[in-house]
């Protein structure tokens, strides 16, 4: 547990991350004690917002979203100096120590409000940028508490790996929720990648049965396939972070990654059932986490940002999906 000046509001956001996040709890710690104090704030921040958009339905959307823009009047306030209550307390404690600046922290309830409505994705561009809002903000928020040698232009680059991987994070969350988003009436698959497979959105929110259609684990395939090339476009970064985090970054693109083997191993069903990494799983990427050691940074190689390496267009051929008796 954290011991230190605040340590009641450092406490209570080690509480709410342990609460809900089994792979980020785990990949914290791996980092030293200050910049793990911070990453909890910063989940601590993102998670109140986030469960705040979950309760909506078409009756309360309006005081939500009162609630909403009240909780980005309190981010505004803590910027400012003036912090109100635990959580707001330790993000300006954050933004303060570790230089981070607002836009990502906007963007992150930006995001989030984008929830309020059931919205639908007609493509992998509109979902993108809502990933982008949800995920990306957040990567960007970590990178400048990991810390990154060489300067502000290094940083630079570094950030654009992070948000690649919050991308990747972010459409594994999806796969591996679509079930329980339907039931809260959401599905962010777009449109235009059902289509190609045959199937529509209104089947995803009304049909449970789904999972057991010819269909279903084709398009399920394509959408992990994307999922692993924005992973691999983004594991470069790691090596630009300062050496006491990249374990921590490791472990967590590593467990998010995981994640698309169990979506597999369920023969793609995350519709009755959610995929989850097994108690000795969550060990074993802790251990591979812990023996990490980034390969030596190759400028050319990270160049100005990741290449995402992934053909849009490939044929998927049931043959090749994963099937378990």
């Amino acid at each position: 547990m954290i011991q230190r000046d605040h340590s009641d509001d450092a406490l209570q956001c080690e509480r709410i991350t342990r609460a809900h996040a089994r792979t980020f709890s785990l990949a914290s710690r791996l980092l030293p004690t200050e910049k793990r104090r911070a990453a909890f704030a910063l989940y601590a921040f993102c998670r109140i917002a986030d469960d705040l958009v979950d309760q909506a339905d078409h009756d309360n959307v309006a005081t939500l979203a009162g609630q909403l823009k009240e909780y980005e009047q309190q981010l505004q306030a803590a910027i400012a100096g003036q912090p109100s209550g635990p959580i707001f307390r330790e993000v300006a404690w954050v933004t303060r120590t570790y230089s981070v600046p607002p836009a990502p922290l906007f963007e992150l309830l930006g995001g989030v409000a984008r929830d309020l409505e059931a919205a639908q994705y007609a493509t992998w561009v509109s979902l993108e940028a809502y990933c982008e809002g949800v995920a990306s903000s957040v990567g960007e928020m970590c990178t400048h508490v990991f810390g990154v040698p060489g300067g502000p232009g290094m940083r630079e680059r570094a950030v654009k790996y992070a948000r690649t991987l919050g991308v990747a994070m972010q459409l594994t969350n999806i796969l591996r929720d679509v079930g329980e988003d339907a039931k809260r009436g959401r599905c962010y698959l777009p449109a235009d990648d059902l289509a190609r497979f045959g199937l529509t959105a209104d089947e995803v929110l009304t049909n449970p049965a789904l999972a057991r259609d010819p269909r279903w684990a084709p398009m399920m395939a394509y959408e992990v396939s994307r999922a692993r090339a924005l992973y691999d476009a983004a594991t470069p970064g790691i090596a630009m972070l300062a050496p006491d985090a990249q374990r921590c970054a490791a472990a967590c693109a590593t467990g998010y990654a995981g994640i698309l083997t169990a979506i597999e191993l369920q023969q793609y069903d995350t519709i009755s059932t959610r995929a989850r990494l097994g108690r000795l799983a969550r060990v074993g990427i802790l251990w591979d986490a812990w023996r990490y050691r980034a390969a030596p940074l190759d400028l050319a190689t990270i160049g100005d940002g990741p290449r995402i390496v992934w053909e849009p267009n490939q044929p998927v051929n049931p043959e090749t999906l994963v099937r378990l008796a």
